[in-house]
């Protein structure tokens, strides 16, 4: 049988706090760079709206890295190496129309929790400054969110995680369910944790069924855009408003898109690929 050039690491606890390690690594490194560049210069490049695609640039990496040489090599004697296969056009046609039924059925979930009150209203607030911060460079705003954050956090959380834990036993339902939670809580809010934990369960089956991170890739740089392209024109992320529809209407095309296609996905077209 010939050998596999895609490494098979698993993932568990240690490798959790060695992407974490790699996290604060990276971290620090970007909070180094700050300073410097305020004791030197007095500017503030924090608030600068490239600063964020600066920093992910450095982080993310760094993350990936610390995985690679303290996890994969020693156990694999291998390097990282993912598969970024493209699969035929017939099946683009099906998961794209998933994906968006599951981004309509997440905005009115989404819909359904606070942006008032003591608690959810000083979070709200804050979450919308950020979200204007990030909008003062369009071509920023596209380039992290739409390249730099799919191609990076499709690497980590499919490729990494929740790879790591099939490799390692985990049931694949089980393990696209905790990849997509860890996906939804990094976001650090509640209104971006429900999209992207949605978001999460669909990107994390359609890797399971191709084995390629290429389509979980595409699928999230799909939903960033849309997501931008809703913030530039009606100023927030709604299908409803941009349509002028009701939110309990945009949960019911939803529902409707996201199952047909997930039928056609999961029984009617048959998939077999498999990594090698």
């Amino acid at each position: 049988m010939e050998k596999s050039r895609y490494p098979k690491f698993i993932f568990d606890w240690v490798g959790g706090l060695i992407l974490f390690a790699g996290y604060i690594a990276g971290s620090m490194l970007v909070g180094f760079f700050v300073l410097m560049i305020k004791i030197l210069f007095q500017i503030d490049v924090a608030q600068k709206p490239w600063f964020l695609m600066m920093a992910n640039a450095l982080v993310f990496p760094l993350i990936i890295a610390f995985f690679d040489f303290f996890v994969v090599r020693p156990s694999t004697k291998m390097k990282l190496n993912f598969n970024f296969s493209p699969t035929n056009f017939s099946t683009y046609l099906l998961v794209f129309p998933m994906m968006f039924g599951m981004m309509l059925i997440g905005e009115f979930t989404t819909s359904l929790i606070p942006t008032t009150g003591p608690f959810f209203g000083d979070i709200y607030r804050l979450f919308e400054n950020i979200m204007k911060g990030l909008t003062d460079d369009p071509a920023v705003m596209i380039m992290a969110a739409v390249i730099m954050a799919p191609v990076f956090e499709e690497i980590i959380f499919r490729g990494i995680i929740q790879k790591g834990m099939i490799n390692n036993g985990v049931k694949p339902w089980k393990a696209i369910f905790i990849a997509s939670l860890l996906f939804g809580l990094i976001h650090g809010n509640p209104w971006q944790f429900v999209g992207a934990f949605l978001l999460g369960t669909v990107l994390g089956l359609v890797y399971y069924k191709t084995k390629s991170l290429l389509l979980p890739i595409l699928l999230h740089g799909f939903n960033n855009l849309t997501s931008s392209i809703l913030i530039f024109y009606t100023q927030k992320e709604s299908f409803a408003e941009a349509f002028r529809l009701e939110e309990w209407m945009i949960l019911i095309i939803g529902i409707v898109v996201f199952a047909l296609f997930y039928y056609l996905f999961m029984k009617r077209y048959k998939i077999h690929y498999s990594e090698n």
